[in-house]
């Protein structure tokens, strides 16, 4: 009963702060143009300060851990092969193809992680799930691009790719963080109280801005689709890499990171990625609103699988 109770505990303020937003957009209280910008100002502002003073306030030598990036990497470009071949004999419309592949394969892992680890092991126990963050994102950034580029016809510009990993916010955040720790690089308190301040914002902010994005009004137009995805993404993927991930012997903040990379939801970017790159960005939305809104189930469920056996 008490890892229920906690599991419920972990789970129930992410649901409520996403209700809260999609109340907030009923009552007309955000509208699209407010939606893209205040997401515009979380995405460049507040969610790198997140990553960079997690990693910075990180003790590297108890955090870095090879086995588990390498395991996190490759279980990313696993899954993202299967899919790439997969998809095509599910799926023939070439638009959704791509948008379905990222759907399964891509994580809200910077939304869902920091405070998922944090309601679990303590606001100054989450490095390694910030560690791992800064690896996986441009993984999937990368990944994504070239699964879009692939079923739009077009050639995978490596180039354009490189401009993007370099120039994304939360991939600075993150890489900044890494030099700042690894460096020894001390800044003024000031400073640190002002980034702390800002990060502290990232979280619940974000989970207001998605809870506003949703629109349930295509549900019947991509239904088969969604229900592909929404499968795919928090019931298959998870179990598939979290059962070689437990016979690996990963345990404790380790797994728990590997738990809510793997169950989290698609991430919100997807969207705007797939409305730029010629992908059914309608059908992406869908993605975001169900896998975001059954997560809540599906999210609860493995915090209590791990607790009850002892596993985190």
């Amino acid at each position: 009963m008490d890892n229920l109770i906690l599991s419920f505990n972990v789970v129930a303020p992410l649901c409520l702060i996403m209700a809260l937003g999609y109340f907030l957009k009923y009552m007309k209280m955000f509208d699209e143009h407010s939606l893209s910008v205040t997401n515009n100002v979380a995405f460049k502002v507040f969610l790198p300060c997140l990553l960079f003073y997690n990693i910075y306030t990180t003790d590297i030598g108890s955090v870095f851990d090879p086995k588990l990036i390498m395991f996190a990497s490759l279980s990313i470009i696993i899954s993202f092969t299967f899919l790439l071949f997969l998809i095509p004999k599910i799926e023939k419309d070439n638009s959704k193809i791509g948008v379905m592949i990222q759907g399964i394969f891509r994580s809200n892992f910077v939304l869902f992680g920091i405070p998922v680890a944090t309601s679990l092991v303590g606001e100054g126990n989450v490095g390694t799930t910030a560690l791992l963050i800064g690896v996986v994102v441009p993984l999937y950034n990368v990944l994504s691009v070239i699964a879009l580029e692939i079923f739009r016809g077009g050639r995978i510009d490596l180039k354009n790719i490189t401009r993007g990993i370099i120039t994304n916010p939360l991939i600075i955040g993150a890489f900044l963080g890494l030099i700042f720790l690894i460096l020894n690089i001390k800044l003024p308190t000031f400073i640190v109280a002002g980034i702390k301040d800002l990060s502290k914002i990232a979280t619940p902010l974000s989970l207001v801005l998605l809870g506003a994005s949703f629109s349930f009004s295509d549900i019947k137009k991509y239904i088969k689709e969604t229900a592909i995805v929404v499968f795919g993404k928090l019931v298959a993927l998870p179990c598939v890499f979290l059962s070689i991930a437990y016979l690996l012997g990963f345990r404790g903040i380790a797994l728990l990171s590997l738990m809510v990379m793997f169950s989290a939801p698609t991430a919100v970017s997807s969207f705007q990625m797939a409305k730029q790159m010629g992908g059914d960005s309608d059908l992406a939305s869908q993605i975001v609103v169900f896998t975001s809104s059954l997560s809540i189930v599906t999210v609860f469920t493995w915090i209590f699988i791990l607790k009850q056996f002892a596993l985190i």
